[in-house]
């Protein structure tokens, strides 16, 4: 069998990269908590390109439903307050000096519901991106056997290999989805 025709552990790796995406999407949702995680996915323009909160400011986390970031320069303090006002988060920052403070409002029932739905939708997209990759496996199986490169029955054998990886992967984004949703709808 070709190296560059069917890797398992390539697949494998895909397949785990989608699950790795899912939880990097999982940890900017909201949850009535407070997390340095929230701010991820917020870009500020700063120095002429888009830049992660992380990277402009020191972020933490020092009471249960409020965030802090100590911005190092402070001509994007302003920066950074719009964006995080014009991210979908829906809180406000209050700004004093270089200091930021972020309280987290407690989630109410409508916008647990919302967010439940939206990782819904993040989970769907990752089961997708899976399902792809499992696709990609059996067509480079097919090519191998049409090819010579290996026989029918090692074509069965491997086919079934890359569905129980597939379903294996899904049911780690099942699991995650749930209790995901289960933190969410928490009160």
């Amino acid at each position: 069998m070709s190296g560059d025709k069917f890797d398992k552990k390539d697949l494998k790796r895909r397949m785990e990269g989608a699950v790795d995406a899912l939880k990097k999407e999982f940890g900017g949702l909201r949850t009535g908590r407070a997390s340095a995680a929230l701010l991820d996915p917020i870009r500020v323009e700063a120095y002429g390109s888009p830049t992660p909160i992380s990277q402009v400011g020191t972020v933490s986390v020092p009471e249960p439903r409020m965030v802090t970031i100590q911005v190092w320069d402070k001509n994007l303090a302003p920066a950074v307050e719009k964006a995080i006002r014009n991210s979908a988060l829906g809180i406000n920052p209050v700004v004093e000096g270089t200091m930021i403070r972020i309280p987290i409002p407690p989630l109410n029932e409508e916008r647990r519901a919302e967010l439940a739905k939206a990782a819904g939708g993040y989970a769907e997209n990752a089961r997708v991106a899976v399902r792809n990759v499992r696709r990609d496996g059996m067509e480079q199986l097919k090519k191998a056997e049409k090819d010579g490169l290996i026989s029918e029955d090692e074509h069965k054998s491997e086919s079934v290999d890359v569905q129980k990886m597939t379903d294996e992967t899904i049911a780690s984004i099942d699991a995650a989805l749930k209790h995901k949703q289960e933190e969410i709808m928490q009160v």
